[in-house]
């Protein structure tokens, strides 16, 4: 009788310790209030260009969050074999107040606010082949994108990072989230 009491206790307490730890390094999602935001050392080298309003007519993708559709292994499969649409947004990635994807066809970086704070979502751009990193800011205010046209290499890989940006300030500010990486000439 002792003997299943300490087991129970055990896993109440061990269960609880996981719960705790999971609760704590969890980074906040797309639209999850920030309690306090934390500033993000960038590299000097770093460029900052500010994103333009996309053209009149385009397809721009939604500042929406996604939902969770449901997961079938042959609908994966069969989207990972279908060549992406010209306009197709990759790499689709949110963070608090910022969403930020890329167009392969036209290396079009897309820069998404999300959060009316007085902030502006930033999109850094980094690629697997040395070129130095860029960010994409969006200033035109709470749910607008912004573009930012580059040229990659199109046998490369880009990867995006989103975060916040304050421009009286200069600085950078988490939470911030990561893409996997993207083929430049959208071929998975």
């Amino acid at each position: 009788m002792r003997e299943n009491w300490r087991i129970k206790v055990s896993v109440v307490a061990g269960v609880s310790a996981l719960a705790f730890s999971a609760l704590m390094a969890a980074p906040a999602v797309a639209d999850e209030a920030a309690s306090s935001l934390q500033e993000v050392q960038m590299p000097a080298d770093v460029k900052i260009v500010e994103g333009l309003a996309p053209v009149a007519g385009a397809d721009a993708p939604s500042l929406e969050p996604e939902a969770d559709a449901p997961f079938s292994a042959a609908a994966a499969a069969a989207a990972a074999k279908a060549a992406p649409a010209a306009n197709t947004c990759l790499g689709s990635t949110a963070a608090y107040g910022s969403k930020g994807c890329f167009q392969h066809n036209g290396d079009i970086v897309w820069a998404g606010d999300t959060q009316k704070d007085g902030m502006s979502a930033a999109v850094g751009v980094y690629t697997d082949y040395g070129r130095a990193a860029e960010v994409c800011i969006n200033k035109l205010g709470v749910n607008t994108w912004a573009t930012c046209n580059k040229d990659y290499r199109e046998t490369g890989n880009v990867r995006l990072r989103v975060f916040r940006y304050d421009g009286d300030t200069g600085k950078f500010y988490q939470p911030e989230n990561w893409s996997g990486w993207i083929p430049v000439d959208g071929k998975y």
